[in-house]
């Protein structure tokens, strides 16, 4: 994977940032107009994570020939119960709780990485 981008996360304004360059380089590897809107979506509901839970973090988007890799990052407390949070409708601040389940769904592979340091969630989507 080469990085070719990396956002800082820490307030609303960072999540439209992140959505925009996410879409910029999504149409730039040649996605497919549903594949980009879900890569966007993902990346807007992992980035709203870290202001909401964390206070700030980053985004981080590398390719290769193959596809995207979006890795969002933080330094917060962690999550708990990875379980709890995966599960639909679990929310600790009063939304829908389809965040991180929603994030998965639309991406090919998820994975997540949490403790006492923070919480990595990695996300990939194949080109088409």
């Amino acid at each position: 994977m080469r990085e070719i981008l990396r956002i800082s996360i820490n307030e609303e304004e960072d999540i439209l940032i992140a959505r925009r360059m996410t879409k910029k380089e999504t149409e730039r590897l040649g996605y497919r107009s549903v594949d980009r809107t879900r890569i966007v979506t993902a990346v807007s509901e992992l980035t709203r994570n870290i202001v909401h839970h964390a206070g700030s973090g980053e985004l981080i988007i590398s390719t290769n020939r193959t596809g995207i890799q979006i890795v969002c990052q933080d330094h917060g407390p962690g999550m708990p119960d990875v379980k709890q949070a995966m599960q639909e409708g679990y929310s600790t601040v009063g939304t829908l709780g389809m965040g991180l389940i929603g994030a998965k769904r639309l991406m090919d592979s998820f994975d997540i990485e949490t403790g006492d340091n923070g919480t990595k969630i990695t996300v990939f989507k194949k080109l088409r």
